[in-house]
């Protein structure tokens, strides 16, 4: 499986910086930061309009390369999304599969204004802890890779550290898991993380399992503006969108055509 393997090659690359800098010092780096309780990205999402999370990813395992490695100007990518008002910068940091970077998430956190979410498989605190040190603003927890006691332990982490959490799901029964871990915002994964391939109707399968006052945000798959006005029509809150961003040369030009404000 896929995702079996994600995690595994996470948890080595973990262990690999845990051996270069302790989770005591690493703890210790985060509680003397400051902890913002305003949640930027929950009151993102609570905006009459939809509001878009763009993502910084140079290769993923189901499209390999999308962007050269010598092509990947992720801090230009970052001041053009900053440019066009997206609510939310996406930043991959799994080393293996998506070539990202703990290092990348810091450079654009320090860059630019918007908030930035730290996208990876959180599968320990430390991870959690690593995320509040780089300057993220949110993190993206799995219901796939978590079992409910690490969904409820990792939300209050987060909670404590000032992180929005967006909890991702992709069937009927991880939703029913994310309400019951009391999640604020949802993710809908379009994608199946188990084979990787994208049925883009899933959002609306699952959308009314979401009670009123949780965010949802829609992933993976999202390529026009009639999809986002699909996902406008069933009151989704957020949208995540990578590939067809990265493949833009005019992202601000995309995301104008994307929102409708062309």
């Amino acid at each position: 499986m896929i995702l079996d393997e994600l995690v595994h090659v996470t948890r080595e690359n973990m262990l690999t910086r845990q051996r270069e800098v302790s989770l005591s010092d690493l703890k210790a780096k985060a509680e003397q930061m400051l902890v913002y309780t305003d949640f930027p990205v929950e009151q993102a999402l609570q905006q009459p309009q939809i509001s878009v999370i763009a993502e910084i990813k140079q290769a993923s395992p189901s499209k390999g390369q999308i962007i050269p490695t010598n092509q990947f100007d992720y801090m230009a990518i970052a001041r053009q999304y900053e440019l066009a008002s997206v609510d939310l910068v996406s930043v991959l940091t799994e080393e293996t599969y998506f070539k990202g970077s703990l290092n990348i998430l810091k450079s654009v956190a320090k860059a630019i204004d918007t908030p930035v979410l730290r996208k990876d498989f959180t599968i320990d605190p430390y991870m959690i802890y690593e995320a509040k040190v780089a300057g993220a603003s949110a993190i993206l927890l799995i219901v796939a890779i978590l079992d409910d006691v690490q969904l409820n332990q990792y939300l209050h982490l987060a909670d404590q550290l000032g992180l929005s959490a967006i909890v991702e799901a992709h069937t009927a029964s991880e939703i029913k898991r994310a309400i019951a871990a009391k999640a604020r915002i949802i993710g809908i994964n379009n994608r199946n993380l188990k084979d990787f391939t994208v049925d883009f109707d899933n959002t609306a399968r699952l959308r009314a399992l979401v009670p009123e006052g949780v965010s949802v945000v829609s992933e993976s798959g999202i390529r026009s503006r009639e999809d986002v006005t699909l996902l406008e029509n069933i009151n989704v809150n957020g949208i995540l969108i990578g590939e067809t961003f990265m493949k833009a040369k005019d992202k601000i030009n995309m995301f104008n055509i994307l929102t409708g404000r062309e």
